[in-house]
């Protein structure tokens, strides 16, 4: 099962996502749909919001004035808490049973506005960002749902922010205008979730290519999905994605620190489920006396490679992967050197298929660079 997260704020046109989505076959659970259901007349739900904001909530035949509530619950912060104390858990504990009950081949979309106030992102194999700029929210409020204007305003200023939201979405589909095409979003959902059910990862070898900004927030994001799934444990960029202005192949490499490769072992079928497949197991070309053996998975989606490394904290491995890249970011002279000698192989090697012919042609200039790493960290130790 593929798990996506798709959200966005109010009148940013999500539930237009979520339907084209659905017409492709993704299992959607609209959250707003179960929030209405969790206060249906007779509910628990219901009896709480009763108590907690009045009767004046209510119709005439018992069952809930939407309008009224929120009139009451966006009123203040303390109120929006109290709304959310009685509905959220019967909420999540509902969503939880409909994931239950979704086939296991299933890409179940979860139509969620408040992903990013919950701070639900690392839960999902993806999330989908639906964007429309705040007048056009506010105009579609006001004109197609007939809501009024000063309480319209309250509900948008309520929720996160577009920075907020940028900052969790592996997709940014903008809403402002045209209705988005989905065709290649569904293309990447369909080969991601195959990938999670049998294991297998995303594969391929590009070239490198000019730095891009969007690597550390992309890889702050995986590194958010991979600590969940390995109980906490600490993740970090590494590799030449990790060097800000450094040309790098489009993978990111990340490291997750682990207490020994008996618990690297136990961690494999979790980060399987959370969309890093096991590859295998590795010894990294030793640098010196230590340890250097290592447990390697990799992404299964195919719209962002991903290389993951776990190795014993503290071992000779590990502090290699920090100290070589703290060193780079350091010095801009090795910086030039190795963005050189990286542009200048990814050019010859470019049908190199596994990137084996790439990485033992760099050999060289990674063992000439031993004694500068280590210079720079006898200096920042001194």
């Amino acid at each position: 099962m593929l798990r996506v997260g798709l959200t966005g704020g109010i009148g940013s046109g999500k539930s237009t996502v979520a339907r084209l989505l659905a017409e492709n076959g993704a299992v959607v659970i609209d959250a707003d749909k179960l929030a209405r259901e969790v206060l249906e007349p007779g509910s628990e739900g219901l009896a709480e919001v009763v108590e907690a904001f009045g009767e004046d909530v209510l119709n005439a035949d018992g069952t809930l004035d939407r309008a009224a509530l929120a009139a009451k619950a966006f009123a203040t912060e303390e109120a929006r808490r109290t709304l959310n104390g009685i509905t959220h858990p019967r909420i999540g504990a509902l969503t939880g049973q409909r994931m239950a009950e979704a086939p296991e081949d299933a890409i179940v979309v979860h139509d969620i506005p408040l992903l990013v106030e919950r701070d639900m992102a690392a839960v999902y194999h993806l999330v989908v960002v639906v964007y429309a700029d705040s007048r056009t929210r506010l105009e579609r409020l006001v004109g197609s749902r007939g809501m009024d204007r000063s309480d319209a305003e309250k509900r948008i200023a309520a929720q996160a922010t577009d920075e907020q939201r940028r900052a969790v979405a592996d997709v940014w589909l903008d809403n402002s205008g045209e209705v988005p095409d989905v065709t290649a979003l569904w293309d990447r959902l369909v080969r991601f979730e195959k990938n999670v059910r049998t294991r297998s990862y995303a594969s391929g070898s590009p070239l490198v290519v000019p730095y891009d900004e969007q690597w550390p927030a992309q890889a702050r994001r995986l590194a958010r999905r991979i600590s969940l799934a390995a109980g906490g444990r600490h993740v970090e960029h590494i590799g030449s994605t990790s060097v800000p202005g450094l040309a790098a192949k489009d993978v990111l490499d990340l490291q997750l620190a682990v207490e020994d490769m008996e618990t690297a072992d136990d961690l494999r079928e979790a980060l399987a489920q959370a969309g890093f497949p096991y590859v295998g197991p590795y010894v990294d070309t030793p640098r010196g006396e230590g340890d250097w053996s290592k447990r390697v998975h990799a992404g299964a989606d195919p719209g962002r490679r991903v290389n993951l490394h776990l190795r014993v904290e503290g071992a000779a491995n590990w502090r290699w992967a920090v100290d070589f890249r703290d060193w780079l970011r350091h010095d801009a002279q090795a910086r030039e050197e190795y963005a050189n000698v990286k542009l200048e192989l990814s050019r010859r090697f470019a049908d190199d298929a596994d990137g084996f012919a790439y990485g033992e042609a760099k050999e060289p200039w990674m063992a000439a660079a031993v004694e500068r790493v280590q210079a720079y960290r006898d200096g920042q130790e001194s």
